[in-house]
């Protein structure tokens, strides 16, 4: 008999071990959920769900979705205008990473603007125990003059609230001094496929702090039905291009939250 109750024990004991392991392994592949707020400087091409193909590709549990609106600010997606519904979905769901995404030129034409309802996002972001991070956008293509004064206050912004910054138009900028003929415009403004790829590729690794010299030029993701549905692709030369630009650009000096 007391044999058989110090074997119950072991096996309880066992038992005990290998449940407390799954639930720690379970927590580990729990998928970070990122939210991206923004407009058509966001959603074009499909750009959360690009990152989160090439998250998967790479063996990272990451889940993207997306509040966006085309031609809206973040005034109006504090305010609930245009049909935007990201307070709310700050409120009902919950998030471990959020992205803003300022109107196209509020950094130029709208700074006060920009600075205040981005504030009033990362307060309410913090508050919802997730990390806020500002995406930086790009000069039109008509006008490259316009980065300097965009990029002066997304890092002001940055520094003023310890947030990191997705530094998206610095990176273009780069991009189209060293390879000019790269059509990284859909139209004056708007990312094109090859742009799209750029900034899922700088979004991946500021987010994640992993490599992208090994992510794909096709990616894709899976219907409900289970077939594949291609997100880009990329020409061999400008992918390999683009990776070396964005793996060789220190994101990290543009992390404010220390």
């Amino acid at each position: 008999m007391h044999f058989m109750t110090h074997v119950l024990r072991k096996i309880l004991s066992l038992a005990m071990l290998v449940l407390m392991i799954g639930q720690a392994s379970a927590q580990d592949d729990k998928a970070e959920r990122m939210l991206f707020v923004g407009n058509s400087f966001t959603f074009f091409w499909n750009t959360p769900q690009l990152v989160e193909a090439m998250a998967l590709d790479q063996g990272v549990n990451l889940d993207a979705y997306q509040s966006t609106v085309g031609g809206s600010n973040l005034q109006q997606h504090w305010e609930g205008e245009k049909g935007t519904v990201t307070r709310k979905r700050l409120d009902e769901e919950q998030w471990d990473v959020v992205v803003l995404q300022g109107y196209s030129t509020s950094a130029i034409s709208k700074k006060e603007r920009l600075h205040t309802f981005g504030g009033k996002f990362i307060d309410e972001v913090r508050d919802k125990k997730a990390e806020p991070v500002l995406y930086m956008t790009w000069a039109y293509d008509s006008n490259p003059l316009m980065q300097e004064e965009i990029a002066k206050e997304y890092l002001a912004m940055a520094k003023e609230y310890k947030v990191k910054v997705i530094p998206a138009g610095l990176v273009w900028q780069k991009a189209r001094t060293l390879r000019p003929d790269l059509e990284l415009f859909f139209d004056d403004k708007h990312q094109s496929p090859d742009g799209t790829y750029l900034n899922a590729l700088l979004i991946y690794k500021t987010l994640t702090g992993k490599s992208v010299a090994e992510i794909p030029n096709r990616l894709y993701t899976t219907t409900a039905d289970g077939e594949k549905l291609y997100l880009c692709f990329v020409l061999p030369e400008t992918g390999k291009f683009l990776r070396d630009l964005v793996e060789g650009f220190d994101v990290e000096k543009y992390n404010f939250t220390n």
